[in-house]
């Protein structure tokens, strides 16, 4: 499946909504940040209400935020499909699950390319969803990271021992070069897709690519 993120869009974010919600993708990456757990800062609820006006695809919303709390109050408003936040912000790992799922999300937790994957261990059985991060958080456009392979690869090797049902989903420089390097189930695409002429065109193409 493909999750598109308008981050790295040059078209205005409206626009590219638009020429997303005309193509196949599965569902419409929302990166939320607060220039805190990351350097950047993207919307706040009241913009990313305006902005999603018209869309009808699913939401997959990635919280790169040190507040999760308040932000998860503000994003299920929109009804989303999951909510993923980084085990790196938080101690109570936990507590957000909980909190999520009570609200009615799936959750996820993401991890940057620093982390060890096996520190995702203790909520494997719980999660929805595991994002693996293939580029520093923060910034669209940036290359792919080969050691997100090996996390995935475990993320999959335990799935299978365990008979886990969390879905496996990879975020950062996913493009037709690097879509087949990894065995997830969601790839988040942004710049492959805003940066190219023809945005269904991209993702049928992406769609081919996918093991």
């Amino acid at each position: 499946m493909l999750s598109a993120s308008f981050l790295s869009a040059k078209d205005d974010f409206k626009m590219s909504i638009d020429k997303l919600n005309h193509t196949n993708i599965d569902y419409l990456h929302l990166d939320i940040m607060d220039g805190l757990f990351v350097n950047n800062k993207t919307w706040d609820i009241s913009e990313m209400q305006e902005l999603l006006r018209n869309n009808h695809k699913p939401l997959d919303v990635h919280l790169m935020v040190n507040d999760i709390e308040n932000y998860i109050c503000d994003y299920e408003q929109l009804n989303p499909e999951y909510i993923t936040f980084h085990l790196e912000a938080t101690s109570n790992p936990l507590d957000i699950i909980n909190k999520i799922k009570k609200m009615g999300s799936k959750v996820g937790i993401a991890i940057k390319p620093s982390t060890d994957v096996e520190k995702l261990k203790p909520y494997l059985a719980i999660l929805d969803l595991v994002l693996i991060m293939s580029v520093e958080p923060g910034m669209g456009g940036q290359s792919f990271l080969n050691n997100s392979i090996y996390k995935v690869n475990y993320l999959r090797e335990q799935k299978e021992k365990e008979h886990y049902q969390y879905l496996i989903s990879i975020d950062g420089g996913i493009n037709l070069d690097t879509i087949n390097l990894v065995d997830c189930d969601i790839f988040v695409v942004g710049s492959a897709i805003t940066n190219s002429f023809n945005y269904e065109e991209m993702v049928n193409k992406l769609k081919n690519y996918e093991k």
